[in-house]
C-alpha cells in the first residue's frame, strides 16, 4: 500500500517532465523563426531595395523609381520590416520579381520535388551508415575499421556537387547505366501529369500512373542524386554508430551478457545496435538542415527542380523577394523538424527532458 502513492508521484512527476519539455521546445520555434526571418529581411536589404538589384540595369530612371514606389521600397526600412512581418504571420511570402508567381506556389511546386530528394537522401544515409557503423565496431581496431574511418570521412568531407559530378562521369558518362539530369524522362513526365490528382512526388505519381516502366524511370533518375546527397549524411551517422556501439559494448549489462557465453557479432546486433540509435536520433534534425543545403548544390548539380534548383536561379536573377521567400521556409522547416526530432528522442530516452 506505501508503495502505490510514490510510483503516483513519481508517474505524474515524469508526465510534468515530458509536458514541460515539450513545450518549451515548442515555444523555441517562434524566437528562433522570429530571429531567422529578421536576419534574412535584414541580409536582403543589405544591398538597397529588390527592384533596383533585379532591372536596376535594365529600366529608365523614371520607371525604376515608380516601381520602386509602387511597391513600397521607399518607404521606412522599419515599415518595410513589420509589414513584411505581418504577411509572413498570415502565410503571404509576396510575389517574384522575374516572373511574377506568388511565393507560396513556387513553394509548393517546387518543395515537393525537394522533400523527395531529401527522403531519398535519408534512406542512403541509413543504409550506409548503420550497417556500416555495425560493423566497423565489430571490427574495431583492425585495418578494416581504418577504411571504414577514412571512408565516412571522405563521405562527409567532400564536397556534394563535386561528388555529384564524379557519379555522372562514371555511371552516366562512361558506363551509361543511369541518366545525367531530371526527375523523369519526358514521357514519364507527361504521362504522370495526366494523372486527375498528382502530388508533384514523383515515386507517388508513378505509382498512380499504374506502369513499371514509369516508376522504373523515375526511379533511376534518382539514384545518383540520393548518393551524392545522401552519402554526405551517411558518412556522419557511420562514425556516430560506431562510437555509440563500441560505448555501448563497455556497459555492465552486455559485459554479463558476454560472460555468459553471447557471442561477439550477437552482443553488436541484439545488444547495443539499438541504444546506440538514440544519438541518431537527436541529430537528424541537424542532419535535416546540412541535408536541404546539401541540396542546393546537389539540384543544380543534376538539375533536380526542386527548391534548391529554383533558389540557385532567383539568386542569379537577383530576385531577392523570391530568395527571402524561399529561404524563410527552409528555416521553418528546420525549426520544426527539430522540434519533431526533440519529441521522439524525449520518448524514448526519459534522460533528455531534465
Amino acid at each position: 500500500m506505501t508503495g502505490a502513492p510514490g510510483s503516483v508521484g513519481t508517474s505524474r512527476a515524469a508526465g510534468g517532465g515530458l509536458g514541460r519539455y515539450l513545450l518549451v521546445r515548442f515555444l523555441l520555434i517562434f524566437p528562433t523563426v522570429f530571429i531567422l526571418v529578421t536576419l534574412v529581411f535584414i541580409l536582403m536589404r543589405a544591398s538597397g531595395d529588390p527592384i533596383t538589384a533585379s532591372v536596376g540595369g535594365r529600366l529608365p530612371a523614371a520607371q525604376l523609381q515608380e516601381r520602386i514606389h509602387t511597391a513600397g521600397y521607399d518607404r521606412p526600412i522599419l515599415i518595410q520590416y513589420f509589414e513584411y512581418l505581418g504577411q509572413v504571420a498570415t502565410g503571404d511570402f509576396g510575389r517574384t520579381l522575374t516572373d511574377n508567381r506568388a511565393i507560396t506556389e513556387v513553394l509548393v511546386t517546387y518543395g515537393t520535388a525537394t522533400l523527395e530528394l531529401a527522403v531519398y537522401a535519408l534512406v542512403v544515409a541509413f543504409a550506409v551508415g548503420i550497417p556500416l557503423g555495425m560493423l566497423a565496431a565489430y571490427i574495431r581496431d583492425r585495418w578494416g575499421d581504418a577504411v571504414l574511418r577514412v571512408f565516412a570521412i571522405l563521405c562527409y568531407a567532400t564536397p556534394v556537387f563535386f561528388a555529384g559530378l564524379l557519379l555522372k562521369l562514371v555511371f552516366a558518362v562512361q558506363l551509361g547505366l543511369l541518366p545525367v539530369y531530371g526527375r523523369a524522362s519526358v514521357a514519364s513526365e507527361l504521362q504522370m501529369q495526366l494523372l486527375p490528382s498528382p502530388t508533384g512526388i514523383y515515386l507517388i505519381d508513378a505509382m498512380q500512373t499504374g506502369d513499371p516502366a514509369v516508376l522504373q524511370d523515375v526511379l533511376r533518375h534518382a539514384v545518383l542524386p540520393a548518393i551524392a546527397l545522401g552519402l554526405l549524411t551517411g558518412g556522419v551517422f557511420l562514425r556516430l554508430v560506431r562510437t555509440n556501439v563500441i560505448g555501448t559494448l563497455g556497459t555492465d549489462y552486455v559485459t554479463s551478457a558476454r560472460s555468459r557465453g553471447v557471442g561477439e557479432f550477437r552482443l553488436v546486433r541484439t545488444h547495443a545496435y539499438r541504444p546506440a540509435l538514440v544519438p541518431i536520433i537527436t541529430v537528424i534534425g541537424l542532419q535535416v538542415a546540412l541535408l536541404l543545403g546539401g541540396a542546393v548544390l546537389t539540384e543544380t548539380t543534376f538539375e533536380w527542380k526542386g527548391l534548391g534548383f529554383q533558389l540557385t536561379h532567383y539568386l542569379q536573377a537577383r530576385d531577392f523577394v523570391a530568395v527571402q521567400g524561399i529561404v524563410v521556409l527552409l528555416a521553418v522547416i528546420v525549426a520544426v523538424t527539430n522540434f519533431v526530432v526533440d519529441v521522439i528522442a524525449a520518448l524514448i530516452d526519459p534522460r533528455v527532458r531534465y
